[in-house]
């Protein structure tokens, strides 16, 4: 008899659920970005992918980036800051540096790949891929300090092929 409950129980707080994500599925009308000026339709679509993305933060970092690509800067440092003021992951902190530094923003993108390093020491690929973006922007002796403590970690090849690029003026493979 109780197992009986526990299944009701189980069925309907399934259902609700998927009621509820469905509910939450954004339909996008054509009107909202047909035949309008190419940055007001980007604009309207990215609002919409904002609602679409919900609390997913790789999906919020996306819209974050797009808006810092497209010279947005308010916008996009608006979605970083609400996602990193509440509970994220470390590797959110390192994809929203990343998008920082795709956007030419090397300061913002610096003070974040120093927190990454910081709070993830014993990362050797993350740590030799910034050590990687440190040597793309100049700054080799910062560079080599990224990749001798990703080398101390371990001897690892995709830590090496990303110093090697690095020295080669070629980004990471992300």
């Amino acid at each position: 008899m109780v197992k009986k409950g526990w299944i009701a129980a189980g069925a309907l707080v399934f259902a609700l659920g998927v009621g509820t994500g469905m509910a939450a599925k954004v339909r996008i009308d054509i009107h909202a970005y047909k035949a309008m000026p190419e940055k007001d339709a980007g604009k309207a679509l990215l609002e919409q992918a904002l609602v679409q993305a919900g609390k997913g933060s790789w999906e919020r970092i996306a819209v974050g980036r797009i808006y810092l690509l497209a010279g947005m800067k308010a916008e996009g440092k608006a979605i970083f800051d609400a996602l990193l003021a509440g509970k994220h992951q470390s590797s959110d902190v390192l994809r929203i540096a990343r998008a920082y530094r795709e956007a030419g923003d090397w300061q913002s993108a610096k003070v974040l790949f120093d927190r990454f390093v910081r709070e993830n020491p014993k990362d050797e690929k993350d740590i030799a891929e910034i050590g990687a973006y440190y040597h793309l922007a100049g700054d080799r002796a910062g560079a080599e300090a990224l990749y001798a403590k990703s080398f101390a970690i371990t001897d690892e090849f995709w830590s090496t092929v990303t110093a090697a690029a690095g020295y080669l003026g070629v980004r990471p493979q992300e």
